[in-house]
Formats: structure tokens, C-alpha cells, sequence
């Protein structure tokens, strides 16, 4: 999948201290309430500035401060999950196999929403060989059994997404900020592709709903918050034959976003 040229943000990133995934153990927020926003690479640039200057830390693996995901979602092949957060079931879940690129550590990840807004997010470590496949793994069959509504065998991958995230935690340790760009996506039942383009999909992660900095950095540069989930819109453009109707919006909120049209190849 060819995506449109990206911004470089290593320059803007040298500004933001640096700390690492042992800093940041206090702040896993595994039980934690989701704030999501969109935007686009040009205004991620004014964003990281004023980060900066507002204390923001930049997680660094690896010695690099932009570390590629690479994440297969898996589904029934009715597409339950999809149908689920589709029909707006407060209460559902998503099940994925992701790998932490720069580190080359893998895992089955089990994500969890309640009734109450809160997402709860399970995990295992899994060989990255499994991403596709990983029903020779006992104890990550057992896993997914113990911890979803699922068995392994109902399960196939569904859908590809690949970006490069950027992490941010405020001076405090009590927030984390997740910066997605270069966001693709590939089916593997249509075998359908998409790029996001320049659009930029952030995640600001807190245990509770405190005072935030960087909610008003966002909201002096007038990025609103918005309800999206990077599978359903993997699935809505790339699986003509499932019903998307409610995320046909959030398609064109994107579109609107970087004033251009999203086109599957």
C-alpha cells in the first residue's frame, strides 16, 4: 500500500526530552478511559511545539523516538466484533495480534470496553510468527478462551493495520498521549488496501478524567474530540459487502479533515 509523502517530525521531536519504557512503568494505564482526536500532519507539528514547551516527555525505544505497529485484527467471519461496535453494544471487545516493530516483541492483545466508557486491555506474549496464526500456541489459545467471549477456532484475521505511533507523557507521569500517522490498512478477506493519508488519529489515555494540558493545547489549536476506531474504518473502506452505515460519517470526517477523498487499491 502506497500512502501519500508524510511530514518528517524527527527535528520537532529532538525538542522533547526523551524517557523510556522503564520511566513510564507507573503510567501502563491498562484500566483507563480513551480520549480520541483527529487532525492532520500539519497541525501535529504546531502540536509537538507546544509540548515541548509544555513539558511533554517523548518515549524513546530503541533509540528512536517513531516506532512502527504492526497489528492484525482478527473476527468472526460474520464480522461479530465489527457488528458489535457497529450496533453500538456498550459492552464489547476486540481481539488482535500486534507487533512492537523496533523491538521485534509480539503479543495477542485482548481489549475490553464496559458499559461505564472504561476500556481494560489483556495481553500475551506471542511469537511474531503467530501474527497470522497463532493457534499452535497453547497458552495463547487458553488465554483467549480465558480472558474473550471467543476460541481460537471462531477467530480469523479480518483486517491490517500498520502507522507509526509517536508517545507523549505530560511532566506529571499522569497521562499518556499516543500519536498515530502513515495509518494503513489491508483486508485480508477482500484484499482491499487503504491510506489515511495525512491524517493523524491521537489517543490522549487517562485512569480518570483530571485536568489535562494537553486537552487545552488541542483545544487552543481547535482539534475536537472524536469517536474512532481504526478497525471499523479499516473495515468500512475496505469490505464493500459489510454494513458500515454509521461509520460512513466518520469516513468523510476524515475526508473533510485532509480535504482529500480516501481511495481503496
Amino acid at each position: 500500500m502506497q500512502g501519500s509523502s508524510h511530514i518528517s517530525f524527527v527535528k520537532p521531536l529532538e525538542a522533547l526530552s526523551p524517557i523510556t519504557l522503564e520511566e513510564m512503568d507507573g503510567i501502563k494505564l491498562m484500566n483507563r478511559i480513551d480520549t480520541k482526536y483527529l487532525t492532520t500532519e500539519a497541525t501535529l507539528l504546531k502540536i509537538l511545539s507546544k509540548a515541548a514547551d509544555a513539558g511533554y516527555r517523548v518515549l524513546v525505544t530503541q533509540g528512536m523516538r517513531i516506532s512502527p505497529y504492526d497489528s492484525v485484527y482478527y473476527d468472526t467471519p460474520g464480522l461479530k466484533m465489527f457488528y458489535d461496535h457497529h450496533n453500538r453494544r456498550l459492552v464489547r471487545q476486540k481481539v488482535r495480534t500486534r507487533e512492537y516493530v523496533n523491538s521485534g516483541a509480539a503479543f495477542l492483545e485482548i481489549k475490553r470496553k464496559n458499559n461505564k466508557g472504561r476500556t481494560k486491555k489483556k495481553r500475551i506474549r506471542i511469537q511474531d510468527s503467530e501474527m497470522l496464526d497463532f493457534k499452535a500456541d497453547i497458552p495463547a489459545c487458553e488465554f483467549l478462551a480465558g480472558h474473550s467471549w471467543f476460541t481460537a477456532d471462531e477467530l480469523t484475521p479480518s483486517a491490517r493495520t500498520a502507522f507509526q505511533r509517536i508517545t507523549l507523557v505530560n511532566k506529571d507521569l499522569t497521562e499518556r498521549l499516543t500519536i498515530d500517522t502513515c495509518l494503513m490498512f489491508r483486508n485480508y478477506r477482500t484484499r482491499l488496501g487503504v491510506s489515511l493519508q495525512d491524517a493523524v488519529i491521537i489517543e490522549l489515555k487517562q485512569d480518570g478524567r483530571a485536568a489535562s494540558q494537553m486537552k487545552n493545547i488541542l483545544l487552543d489549536l481547535r482539534v475536537k474530540p472524536v469517536r474512532v476506531s481504526k478497525y471499523c474504518i479499516a473495515i468500512t473502506l475496505t469490505n464493500p459487502l459489510a454494513k458500515t452505515g454509521r461509520f460512513k460519517e466518520k469516513v468523510r470526517a476524515i475526508e473533510k479533515t485532509i480535504g482529500n477523498k480516501l481511495v481503496t487499491i
